[in-house]
């Protein structure tokens, strides 16, 4: 028996639910072609420095979240951002959730294509809200069937040599039922957070960990001017966190990306599609 979707609003339901009905193809992405800056994907970049042994090498992760696939993100944006992750070559590829925006049928050619970003070490996911709200089980069973495990409030070592980092997967914070305490029961000397939004940390508390990444807040997606973004998806700490990085203080970091979908509109504007690619690398010697 599916159980009841956490914090799904009953307005959403009833604009999905148009949306379904309204877009079996995706012209309101063909329509939002028109009124995008760019429909590129970029690729940001960030470099970590953590307690990894003096001469080890220098782990290289590719970060994709908020693919949205559906009516309202083009095919060709899901397609740029999918050679962007292969044209990266890391070494471990994490997921961060929302792969589909309606249909969780969706997520099946999506994996598939995911499978196939070359990752030696791993593919690894979180679901997001929206995964929840489309269905849970059917994205994690497309996404199973692909070779990529999902982190549900567990962690996973990584094989030598990097055995000495641990990749901790939190469920969503809104629609899903995190357990920090599970997901760090592995004792790390470098823990890696992969969760879906920034309102994770509140799941997290004062747990340290040395890079977080997550998505769900698109940047804003619409950002006019130097202004603020003028809407943001649902959560206590995406208007905090927008995007880019943010450091928090005893040794942990946040990166937040903007995703390469859209949510309710489709349209993007100074807030470009991204993947990340984030480096984690030893100290510069002193």
């Amino acid at each position: 028996m599916r159980r009841p979707i956490r914090n799904y609003p009953r307005w959403h339901q009833l604009w999905d639910a148009v949306q379904r009905a309204a877009a079996p193809v995706p012209w309101p992405a063909r329509f939002g072609l028109w009124f995008r800056d760019s429909s590129d994907v970029v690729i940001d970049r960030h470099e970590v420095a953590a307690g990894v042994p003096s001469g080890a090498p220098a782990l290289r992760i590719a970060f994709a979240s908020d693919f949205h696939v559906g009516p309202t993100t083009p095919a060709t944006t899901v397609d740029a951002a999918v050679a962007r992750l292969v044209e990266a070559r890391a070494d471990l590829l994490l997921l961060g959730g929302d792969f589909v925006s309606l249909r969780a049928a969706d997520a099946r050619d999506l994996a598939r294509r995911l499978a196939d970003v070359p990752a030696p070490l791993g593919r690894y996911a979180v679901l997001g809200n929206h995964d929840y709200w489309a269905d849970a089980a059917t994205v994690a069973s497309h996404l199973a069937d692909a070779g990529i495990a999902l982190l549900t409030n567990r962690g996973v070592r990584l094989p030598a040599p990097f055995d000495g980092i641990v990749v901790s997967g939190l469920d969503d914070h809104t629609s899903g039922e995190p357990d920090a305490e599970a997901a760090f029961a592995e004792l790390a000397d470098v823990r890696i957070v992969l969760m879906h939004a920034p309102s994770g940390l509140l799941d997290i508390g004062d747990r340290p960990f040395t890079v977080a990444l997550c998505g769900h807040t698109h940047g804003g997606q619409v950002v006019l001017g130097g202004l603020q973004p003028l809407v943001m998806p649902h959560g206590a700490l995406t208007r905090r966190y927008p995007a880019g990085r943010y450091e928090l203080g005893a040794g942990r970091t946040l990166i937040v990306s903007r995703g390469v979908g859209c949510g309710l509109l489709p349209i993007r504007w100074n807030a470009p599609a991204a993947i990340m690619v984030c480096t984690i690398a030893p100290p510069p010697a002193a």
